[in-house]
Parts: structure tokens; C-alpha cells; sequence
């Protein structure tokens, strides 16, 4: 197998994969709602999203494994494969449960696709071993699956589908069936396999938390569309729309309306009060009185006097949550439930105080961006 150079995906790079207006539905249901998309080669990409969302129908699509209803464009490499066999398209794809054969030693599962091709033995043999090695299974191919652990068996199959040296790797919840611990341990392994290889990875999960940690690139779908793409830094810091926020885990988010807009300082009137944010996305093309929301990480809100800050709000009522490293206190507000996080989960939280969050770290967004198409 060739051992292909470290590599970071060069965003400008012309795309490993581009597709374009793919449309499916189930008994009349839509699933992709014309999705359009490019992938950079050596891109690490993950379509997140809840269930529902589209993202695996998306992935069997790339893979071969559906025929869309329509699709104006699919090219891997250069090469349209709109009509061509899931066979015969230079992907391979790695599912939740692994789908190992138990009779066969972990050499025999890394290599079987290379006897189906009528590859010489000696050469698969060579070509699984270098596989085992990149995920660091060196000395296991006479082993029987039944004799690894849980870890071990996710990278054989990791291993198996890296053998046939794929234009684009797709990973449809891999990590779904570990418990907590060892998927912290695999998210490393995939960052570091992919560092190895410089080869082109496009994950499927509906955890936040594991396309923050592994991705180059996140796709958040919601109801078959797209809702939007970016950076892991872009998703979790900048939020467009209601739904993004939420989804990401943004414990504070509020619905108000525009009141004023400056440049991209936003004023937003939620009940009674004036809230500054940041104004991220659509929101410039809005105009005062439409709907916007304002999000507020919990770890930005400010307990004590506020000193005066843009946003500062009377909690009262605090309840704290014990989260281990961290507490989190409710506090009832003008505005709502406001949550406030205290970094020392052994400090005491005021029953009553000063709520205060910067401009900056208050993000304000469309609610629904399907409203301003």
C-alpha cells in the first residue's frame, strides 16, 4: 500500500470530491433537499446533525450505496461517478458496527477485499500488513477477532478499508458502539491516522463534540439542507441560526427582535431590556423589528457587579448544577433563564446577583434562515 506524505488539506486546493444540487427522498420524503458541497483532498470533514438530518443518506449517496433521486453533479478525482457502481468508486467506508467476519483472523478481514480484486497472496499479504501498521496493530494479523477489544476491532476495520488506498475514507458513525472513554482514545487515533496518511476522511456523527475535536471542516444539516458550514472554531464561536446554536450546545440562547444595527454591533430588544451582540451571518441583511435570537456560552456570563458592562441583568433564585470540574447556576432574569458557569465547582454561588456578558461573546443570528431565501 503507498505510504502517501503528511499532509493538511489546503482548503483552495482543487476538491478530491464536488458535488452538486443532490436531491433523494423516502416514500415521498425528502432526505437531501439539493445539497451542494465540495471536499478538499486531505480534508478531514464531518456532517453533523441529529437523526433525521440527512447526513447518512448523504454519505450511502457518495459511497453507492443509494441512487438519488437527482444529482447535477458528482466528481471524485476529476471523474463523474453519477452512473457508476458503489464497486467501482475508489471509497471505502467504515460503519458503526464494524461488520467483521468472525471466522477469519483480523489479516484475512484487512486483505478480503484485496482477494475479491484477485490480488496476488504475497501482495495482500504485504498490503495488510503495512494497514495493521498504520493503526497500530503490528503483529496482530493471526489474531481472531473475537480475541480484541473493542478499540482493536474499530481499527481493523479501519485498517480494512485503508488497504485499497481510497480516494475519500467515509466513517458512518464509527465510534457509535465504544463507550465514552475509549471514543476519546479513537477521536485521537483519527486525528493521528489521518496526519499519516494526508488522506481525505468524511465522518458522519451527530456529537458536537467529536466534530469540534477532529475536524478540519464541519457540514451541520438539518432536514436534509445544509444549515451551515465552517470551522470547528466557526460552529462552536459563531453560530448563524437558532438551530446551530442550539444544536452546538449554547446554553443561553433568547429570541428577540432587531432594534439597531451598526456595522455588525447588533442591538436586540428581548422583552423590556437592550442586549449588544455580535451580529453574525444573515443578520446584516435584516432590517429593525425582524426576529433574531442572542446566544450566550455559560462560561461568558459574569456573576458579581457588573461594572458598568453593555449587558448586565439581575439573576436571581441561583440554582446550582455540580458538573464535576464546573458548576452551573440558573439564575431567573428579566430576560429569562439565564445560566452562569463558575469555573471552581466548590465555589459558593450567590442566591442573588449581577449578570454581565460582553458584546463580544453575544452572538446574534437569524432564527431561520429558510425566511430570508
Amino acid at each position: 500500500m503507498q505510504q502517501l506524505p503528511e499532509a493538511k488539506a489546503d482548503p483552495h486546493s482543487e476538491p478530491i470530491l464536488e458535488l452538486a444540487n443532490i436531491r433523494h427522498s423516502y416514500a415521498g420524503n425528502p432526505a437531501l433537499r439539493g445539497i451542494s458541497l465540495d471536499v478538499a483532498r486531505g480534508e478531514f470533514l464531518t456532517l453533523l446533525g441529529p437523526s433525521g438530518s440527512g447526513k447518512s443518506t448523504l454519505l450511502r449517496v457518495i459511497a453507492g450505496l443509494e441512487e438519488p433521486d437527482s444529482v447535477g453533479q458528482m466528481r471524485l478525482d476529476g471523474h463523474d461517478i453519477r452512473k457508476l457502481p458503489a464497486n467501482l468508486r475508489n471509497v471505502s467506508t467504515v460503519f458503526q458496527h464494524f461488520a467483521l467476519f468472525p471466522h477469519m483472523t483480523v489479516g484475512q478481514n484487512v486483505e478480503y477485499s484485496l482477494r475479491l480484486r484477485k490480488v496476488p497472496q504475497d501482495l495482500r499479504r504485504q498490503r495488510a500488513e503495512e494497514a495493521l501498521a498504520l493503526v497500530r496493530l503490528e503483529g496482530k494479523y493471526e489474531r481472531r477477532i473475537h480475541q480484541l477489544s473493542g478499540g482493536e476491532r474499530q481499527r481493523v476495520a479501519l485498517a480494512r478499508s485503508l488497504v485499497m488506498g481510497p480516494d475519500v475514507l467515509l466513517l458512518d458513525e464509527p465510534l457509535g458502539a465504544l463507550d465514552e472513554r475509549l471514543r476519546l482514545d479513537m477521536q485521537l487515533e483519527l486525528i493521528e491516522l489521518r496526519r499519516k496518511t494526508g488522506g481525505t476522511f468524511i465522518l458522519v456523527t451527530h456529537s458536537q463534540e467529536e466534530a469540534i475535536t477532529m475536524s478540519d471542516r464541519i457540514v451541520l444539516m438539518r432536514s436534509g439542507a445544509i444549515e451551515q458550514v465552517g470551522t470547528p472554531r466557526d460552529l462552536f464561536g459563531s453560530p448563524e441560526t437558532e438551530f446551530a446554536a442550539r444544536f452546538m450546545g449554547v446554553e443561553n440562547v433568547l429570541r428577540g427582535t432587531l432594534a439597531a444595527m451598526s456595522g455588525r454591533r447588533a442591538e436586540v430588544r428581548v422583552g423590556d431590556q437592550i442586549i449588544v451582540g455580535r451580529a453574525v451571518g444573515d443578520v446584516a441583511r435584516m432590517g429593525p423589528g425582524d426576529a433574531v435570537f442572542v446566544a450566550i456560552r455559560a462560561e461568558h456570563v459574569h456573576v458579581g457587579a457588573g461594572g458598568g458592562a453593555a449587558n448586565t441583568l439581575r439573576g436571581t433564585d441561583g440554582a446550582p448544577i455540580y458538573k464535576g470540574r464546573f458548576s452551573d447556576v440558573t439564575y431567573r432574569s428579566a430576560v429569562g433563564s439565564l445560566v452562569a458557569r463558575l469555573g471552581d465547582a466548590d465555589q459558593r454561588a450567590p442566591k442573588h446577583a449581577d449578570l454581565s456578558f460582553s458584546p463580544e461573546h453575544c452572538i446574534v443570528g437569524v432564527v431561520d434562515r429558510g425566511k430570508l431565501a
